[in-house]
């Protein structure tokens, strides 16, 4: 089981126990969080109580939350699809390669194949050159 954490926040000068299984540093960051953005709302507009005040703190809240929330799967969508790309590209990198292989056999059998033509043609040469000289 997991251990709670108990933790004293003050959020728009009024004390809060917090109980939570997070770490203790991470509840302190929510709480200065809610307090800052708590207190900026009410720094704005001094004429709202606590509850509105509050009420406009969890809709500001819930607003970045969403921003985030939708960043976030706008960027896994990004991910996926670069993914995929990598996918694709690793194997039409495998497909060149082994192109690329084929083509290497391919260039040595050709060449392979030009030094025997040469070859052939030298040995020709040389009996015409013979015959030649033994006709004169």
């Amino acid at each position: 089981m997991t251990a709670k954490n108990k933790v004293e926040l003050r959020i728009a000068g009024k004390d809060y126990t917090v109980v939570g299984t997070e770490p203790v540093e991470y509840i302190h960051r929510v709480g200065l969080y809610v307090d800052k953005k708590m207190t900026d709302i009410m720094r704005h507009s001094n004429k709202l109580s606590t509850s509105m005040a509050a009420v406009l703190t969890a809709i500001n809240i819930s607003d970045d939350f969403f921003k985030c929330y939708e960043s976030e799967q706008s960027l896994k969508k990004e991910l996926k699809k670069a993914a995929e790309q990598l996918e694709k590209l690793k194997e039409e990198n495998k497909a060149l390669r082994q192109e690329n292989l084929s083509l290497t056999n391919q260039n040595d059998n050709f060449k392979l194949e030009l030094a025997k033509k040469e070859t052939e043609i030298r040995e020709v040469r040389i009996s015409l050159d013979k015959a030649e000289r033994a006709r004169d």
